[in-house]
């Protein structure tokens, strides 16, 4: 055998520049946006829903409930959770 360095044909790199790396990194951040996003989205359909059963349940000895342009205003609330809805 002779006196000459033995290269073994690796390098070493570090974690981050493994193309599996940086790919499952690139997912990380495009699923925690998409989670951020779905989180918002849910913030605003409980915002929006919560005043509503507040006002169901606030007289609850009261058999009846008046609402006379209720029509309307449920078309418009429609409206409100189809926007947040659809973003």
């Amino acid at each position: 055998m002779s006196n000459e360095l033995f290269d073994f044909g690796f390098t070493l790199v570090d974690e981050n520049e493994l193309e599996a790396v940086q790919q499952a990194q690139a997912t990380v951040t495009a699923t925690s946006s998409t989670a951020e996003e779905t989180q918002a989205k849910l913030d605003k359909l409980f915002n929006a829903i919560q005043p509503l059963l507040n006002n169901l349940k606030m007289n609850p000895e009261k058999e009846y409930i008046l609402w006379p342009n209720r029509t309307e205003k449920i078309e418009a609330f429609e409206d409100h959770i189809q926007s947040i809805y659809k973003g």
